[in-house]
């Protein structure tokens, strides 16, 4: 496999770096936000101090823009400034377990996936967090499509041709994620189990170094939520499918994953708040109704549409909290019927 110069994968990397904003985000409230500043007006207990929001991956990421995007959003509804703490490393474990040991105090929310609340779970057993009894849900935020893709070096121009060459040439093709038992693993270990396949996995800590080395060619697949991959494609990425019940708009040749024969592996992938356990139920209602007037923005519509993601501003906590249920125990049922390994 053709190398790059390490000079230019720098740049690359640096390039890629540069379309996220520089961590930790601190957005502060804007004059004309919603809550009185008249002398003598009465003024909330909560919240009084900066909202904290960890992102449990690193910065450029679908989980980081989306954090970005309702934090802008949010502040100004508070009152109070948001901070973006992006704490990457284990798959998400690591700044998710920060947000199940915070305070209930509602200064400390966590962006949950997939990947942090059923993808992880399901793979380990022993993480140091429970996804269910450690965490409050506070709200869905959105649903998004991911894409299937290949570099264009890859002699595959569907998901036929790309299984056929995987089982001619067993553990030849590389792909990468955002560590072991991340949603992205997952799903190629279930891509590969499906269809009889070895792939080789590669765990990255950095997502711009995992953009990088997609588009270089050091990685034949690629697999992303399209939120972030969109861009990305077209050159040296070549797309297989995207899940979802129809097509994208923005990749209208691009089949879906059951128009591909990959039905299973075709759903899309949620996006929510959580905080603590046990925090206030005035303070998640607050937040939750914050939340739907932010969703229901025409500027974060514009943000997701050309990606065919969807903002959700219809869901209670106790629905996101059904949510999170019903997919940490779709996932075990994954791992169960394929004997899947985050090995």
């Amino acid at each position: 496999m053709k190398t790059v110069p390490l000079r230019a994968r720098r740049a690359l990397i640096g390039a890629i770096g540069a379309v996220g904003v520089a961590a930790p985000l601190l957005v502060r409230p804007t004059a004309s936000g919603p809550r009185s500043t008249l002398p003598g007006a009465a003024q909330p207990s909560w919240p009084r101090e900066p909202l904290h929001i960890v992102v449990p991956f690193g910065v450029g990421g679908t989980a980081d823009r989306l954090a970005r995007a309702i934090g802008e959003r949010l502040a100004p509804r508070l009152g109070v400034a948001v901070v973006i703490d992006n704490r990457p490393g284990a798959g998400g474990a690591i700044g998710t377990a920060a947000v199940a040991r915070a305070a209930p105090d509602g200064r400390v929310l966590g962006l949950a996936t997939q990947s942090t609340h059923a993808a992880l779970p399901a793979l380990h057993p022993r993480l140091p967090y429970d996804p269910i009894a450690d965490f409050t849900p506070v709200a869905m935020l959105a649903r998004v499509p991911h894409v299937l893709a290949v570099h264009r070096s890859v002699a595959a121009r569907d998901a036929a041709e790309l299984i056929a060459l995987a089982r001619a040439r067993p553990r030849a093709l590389s792909f990468g994620s955002p560590g072991v038992g991340s949603l992205g693993h997952l799903r190629m270990l279930q891509f590969s189990a499906m269809f009889g396949i070895d792939l080789l996995h590669v765990p990255y800590h950095a997502i711009p170094t995992l953009l990088a080395d997609a588009m270089s060619g050091r990685l034949h697949l690629f697999g992303d939520n399209l939120l972030t991959a969109l861009v990305y494609l077209g050159h040296s990425l070549r797309p297989i499918a995207v899940s979802g019940r129809q097509r994208v708009a923005a990749l209208p040749r691009v089949p879906t994953f059951a128009e591909a024969g990959l039905d299973e592996a075709g759903d899309l992938s949620w996006f929510g708040l959580v905080a603590p356990a046990a925090m206030p139920t005035t303070i998640v209602g607050q937040l939750n109704e914050a939340l739907r007037d932010v969703l229901t923005e025409p500027g974060l519509t514009r943000l997701l549409a050309p990606s065919g993601s969807l903002a959700v501003a219809a869901e209670t906590p106790s629905q996101f909290r059904d949510e999170i249920d019903a997919t940490l125990r779709d996932f075990r049922a994954i791992v169960s019927r394929y004997g899947l390994s985050a090995a």
